[in-house]
């Protein structure tokens, strides 16, 4: 039995070069291969931070990037969320500790609205009223300073463990915490 032959689907495929938002520098990330223009918009890229940062401590980053437009063969993304990868998170959490996480829906000071899954971890197993105040800290905290941040710097500081470091430091009259974290940053 004879296979029918037609065009090759993939030859008639146009390569689009994919760069990153603004806040990423509009870093090359890779390419795709598409139909037409039409068909790359709205696709969805997951890259490893440290692809786009060249900074290896970000390696257990992924920024989830959406093409939003193409000009000729360069399409350019939006950013839709980062996430930290499982095995990271689970190589902190451990016997003895305990962990507090809240989820925060913000809206940043350029009027974007965002879902903020933030984690802190204890350095031993601590009492539950703590472990409240400290969700309760977390939710005002977190809540104001994407309020007083546009995304771009909100963003940025995350990247950098600023935002990180300044939650700790203001939870620490609470409770000894080995760890704070954002899990999950989810762009609506």
């Amino acid at each position: 039995m004879a296979i029918a032959r037609g065009a090759d689907k993939w030859k008639m495929k146009k390569w689009f070069s994919v760069y990153a938002p603004k806040v990423f520098n509009d870093a090359l990330v890779g390419e795709m291969p598409a139909n037409d223009e039409k068909a790359a918009i709205g696709r969805n890229i997951i890259v490893s931070l440290d692809y786009i940062t060249h900074n290896p401590s970000h390696a257990y980053t992924n920024v989830i990037l959406k093409v939003s437009d193409v000009n000729g063969e360069s399409a350019h993304t939006k950013l839709v969320g980062m996430e930290l990868l499982n095995s990271y998170i689970r190589s902190f959490v451990r016997r003895y500790k305990s962990v507090s996480s809240v989820v925060v829906p913000v809206v940043t000071k350029d009027n974007v609205s965002l879902v903020a899954k933030v984690m802190a971890i204890t350095k031993m197993r601590t009492a539950r009223t703590k472990i409240v105040g400290v969700r309760k800290d977390m939710i005002a905290y977190t809540a104001k300073y994407f309020s007083e941040n546009d995304l771009d710097a909100a963003v940025n500081s995350i990247m950098e463990g600023k935002f990180q470091a300044e939650l700790a430091s203001s939870l620490r009259h609470i409770t000894d915490l080995q760890k704070v974290e954002v899990r999950k940053l989810e762009i609506k």
